[in-house]
């Protein structure tokens, strides 16, 4: 479980330093130069997804909480949503009219979707820490830059490739996922 929770501390540490440190991140890279800042920041995400990783299997799952009756049954249209607003992100999309932060606000999803369906502790520390990092981000970005300037209307034929892309990812995944996490989604 050590492993697992210094994996998500990594994480969330790396990922909120250059918005919640900016002039820190600044003078790094002014000292180092922004390639080896940039590796250096590759090589902590991939260590801390490997301790993630490693946390997880290693950890023996503790009940901590029940979660609801209808908390796996919320948590596939859930999950549908995640993808989707992390699928918006990457073009232009009406829903980054709405979102501000389509990529974080797709893991708030994600972690809260899992967190209706699983109520062990490896669960609450993975999903629950990833979830509470992405709703940092999004605030400690939003002090960072300011007001949001909304972006400009897309044509609603622009919703059509976030949504194919998020159904092949929520097909994939629904299948594979009692190979990649253990768990079967239908009993």
């Amino acid at each position: 479980m050590l492993w697992l929770l210094i994996g998500v501390l990594l994480w969330s540490c790396a990922h909120l330093f250059p918005s919640a440190g900016a002039s820190t991140r600044a003078r790094l890279i002014e000292r180092v130069g922004e390639g080896p800042y940039m590796g250096g920041f590759a090589l902590t995400i991939l260590v801390s997804v490997a301790l993630m990783v490693l946390g997880w299997r290693s950890a023996v799952p503790a009940f901590v909480y029940a979660p609801p009756a209808w908390g796996a049954t919320a948590a596939l249209p859930l999950m549908f949503a995640a993808l989707l607003s992390f699928a918006a992100s990457g073009a232009p999309s009406n829903i980054k009219r709405v979102l501000r932060h389509p990529q974080l606000s797709g893991v708030a999803a994600w972690a809260a979707a899992h967190l209706l369906a699983n109520g062990d502790q490896r669960s609450l520390v993975l999903f629950g820490g990833l979830g509470v990092w992405a709703i940092l981000a999004m605030l400690s970005i939003n002090r960072r830059d300011g007001a949001w300037e909304r972006p400009d209307p897309a044509p609603m034929t622009a919703e059509v490739r976030p949504m194919l892309a998020a159904i092949v990812i929520f097909a994939v995944l629904f299948f594979a996922h009692p190979y990649v996490a253990g768990v079967a989604l239908m009993y």
